[in-house]
């Protein structure tokens, strides 16, 4: 929307009015400023009055024309009295255009303002035209409206320039500017389409709360300071970048109502509570991205990328300002409240991001590389060593476990949070992860997620019963929820070596029982019957660990880890020990294979 300015009152005036053409209606008639040593402003000077004045003029020379009606001829004869001869443009000392009127086009091309230049709350009705041109100090175009284009290509601004609830009807051109102050637009309304190609801001570039009702284009831009665009309104298709900030691009806030493209290399990009209403598509280098509790109505994806961006002509994009960066890895620290149904992450680093609160996070899509936070290093040399087996974390479980009381060392090396957690809200974002990458039908992908919920559920004291807990413990202690085969094949071992021993204690006979045939033979002949019969197995009274007695216990153990019976003679205790062999082995051996399964199937 336009932001009129109110006529000036007469109280209001900083200046003394010319007052021409007062009316009952209007007592203070004409408000532009007196010409010095006269009463009248330019625009009603007497032409003799005012060729003297435009002939007493000289390069450099402050002038004050407020609330002066211009029209092309005027402000064509005030440019030429100031014309540099050397430069053969004009140059103007302190400039005042305080809530002027430029009837047609204004043609300031070429203008070096070495003082102050005012156009607070001027009105521009046709095209004005500032290019190359040069402002030396403070520039201010605050109010200011301009109702055809207003062209500013490769205009230099060595100063803060205030283009602060101006509004733009038609075009806005600044193609090739140089910022080397703040430039503010906060609140500027922007009706027709916004051009910033090829700008270079060396200080803080302000949108805030700016509104692009058109096209905006900030392409090959080049932030020293910080982008900001809090609360800012792109109606229509907009195309931030391929851009360089040095500092921070802040969006949190904006609405963006149209597809949108934002090529970014920069150090943070700050997009809390930003709303997308259309499909868009942002590509980073460098970044450090927060998008806690931003709205996506349509698909949006967040890409790192790996090379430059390239200019058209095939060139990468100078990063200079970015020269100092570690990596251009892209780091997102906050998903926070935001919807992730349509949201896909490409090549994204995870390890700090918060994701309890997120919603739908089963069904975001991770393309790439995208990393997540990972567990200490395996501490050899402290006593007792603290061995952690390499998984892919949750930043938040990093922080709930350097705050458990019974940290195990190496957790307190992490970067603490400020966010209070547990293993009830932990377990959720874990099962939702678990899911996602299922659905994309990476499985083996998919396995730390499901340990780590795991965990979380044998951790939580609130919503698992003990019951169940010690259940989880057991699985967790034996293979590692299924998914150390190491571990399973580890107790395998020692389940067998312990078979071994107590059958070479305990199992096996002395002797290998010998079959009896006992009967009675008539005395006449005839039919005889023998009764076959085996003395019961004697436990051992000498050496029981010997050679043979190994391979005997050997082989009853192997054909009980496959669920077979070896067919050898055993003492009563040894039957026992292999019953129970054949039940605890095959499992173990189970949980190794389902291990080994869980890593490797697609």
């Amino acid at each position: 929307m336009s932001h009129l300015s109110p006529e000036p009152s007469l109280t209001s005036l900083s200046w003394v009015p010319c007052g021409h053409g007062t009316t009952p209606e209007d007592p203070v008639g004409c408000r532009g400023a007196d010409v010095p040593g006269h009463t009248a402003c330019l625009a009603h000077l007497a032409d003799a009055e005012r060729d003297a004045y435009l002939y007493s003029l000289t390069p450099g020379a402050d002038i004050d024309h407020s609330g002066t009606t211009f029209t092309e001829p005027l402000l064509d004869a005030l440019l030429n009295a100031l014309r540099d001869p050397a430069t053969g443009s004009p140059r103007l000392g302190d400039a005042r255009f305080i809530s002027a009127t430029f009837q047609g086009n204004a043609e300031f091309d070429f203008v070096t303002f070495q003082g102050e230049a005012r156009f607070r709350s001027a009105v521009f009705k046709g095209k004005a035209a500032f290019g190359a041109a040069t402002f030396q100090s403070d520039v201010e175009f605050r109010s200011t409206i301009f109702k055809g284009d207003a062209v500013f290509q490769a205009v230099i601004f060595d100063c803060t320039a205030n283009f602060t609830v101006a509004t733009f009807q038609s075009g806005a051109r600044f193609d090739g500017a140089t910022f080397q102050g703040d430039a503010r637009f906060k609140e500027a309304t922007f009706q027709g389409n916004a051009e910033f190609v090829s700008t270079a801001f060396q200080g803080d570039a302000g949108f805030v709360s700016a509104a692009f009702q058109g096209d905006a284009r900030f392409e090959l831009a080049a932030f020293q300071g910080d982008a900001q665009f809090e609360l800012a309104v792109f109606e229509r298709s907009a195309s931030l970048g391929p851009l360089v900030c040095a500092g921070r691009v802040k969006l949190s806030g904006a609405v963006f109502g149209s597809p949108v493209t934002l090529s970014l290399a920069a150090r943070h990009l700050e997009c809390r509570r930003t709303r997308w209403s259309s499909t868009a598509e942002i590509r980073l280098r460098y970044a450090t991205v927060d998008f806690a509790q931003a709205v996506f109505e349509y698909p949006l994806t967040i890409a790192a990328e790996a090379e430059p961006f390239v200019l058209p002509g095939g060139l990468p994009v100078p990063e200079q300002a970015l020269a100092d960066a570690l990596s251009a890895t892209v780091q997102l620290i906050s998903l926070r409240g935001v919807d992730a149904a349509h949201l896909v992450l490409s090549d994204i680093d995870l390890a700090m991001c918060m994701l309890i609160g997120t919603v739908h996070l089963d069904q975001i899509q991770l393309e790439g590389t995208c990393s997540f936070n990972d567990v200490p290093r395996t501490q050899w040399r402290r006593w007792p060593p603290v061995r952690f087996t390499q998984r892919r974390i949750l930043f938040e479980e990093r922080i709930w476990r350097v705050s458990e009381p019974a940290a195990a060392p190496g957790w307190n090396a992490a970067v603490s949070g400020t966010v209070r957690v547990g293993p009830a809200q932990l377990a959720p974002v874990y099962r939702a992860l678990r899911k996602a990458f299922e659905d994309g039908k990476n499985e083996p992908g998919a396995a730390d997620f499901y340990y780590g919920e795991m965990e979380m559920r044998r951790h939580d004291r609130t919503n698992t019963t003990r019951a169940e807990r010690g259940l989880l413990s057991g699985y967790w202690l034996l293979s590692g929820y299924g998914l150390r085969a190491s571990r399973a094949l580890g107790w395998l071992a020692a389940a067998m070596l312990v078979t071994i021993v107590l059958l070479m204690g305990f199992g096996l006979p002395k002797d290998s029982p010998k079959q009896e045939a006992i009967g009675t033979v008539p005395p006449g002949g005839g039919k005889v019957t023998f009764e076959i019969g085996k003395a019961d197995p004697q436990n051992p009274t000498g050496e029981r660990f010997t050679g043979e007695r190994f391979d005997k216990a050997l082989n009853v153990t192997l054909n009980s880890v496959v669920f077979r019976s070896s067919g050898q003679d055993l003492t009563t205790t040894g039957t026992y020990i292999e019953m129970t062999s054949r039940v605890t082995e095959p499992v173990l051996l189970g949980l190794a294979v389902l291990a080994v399964r869980n890593r490797v199937k697609r």
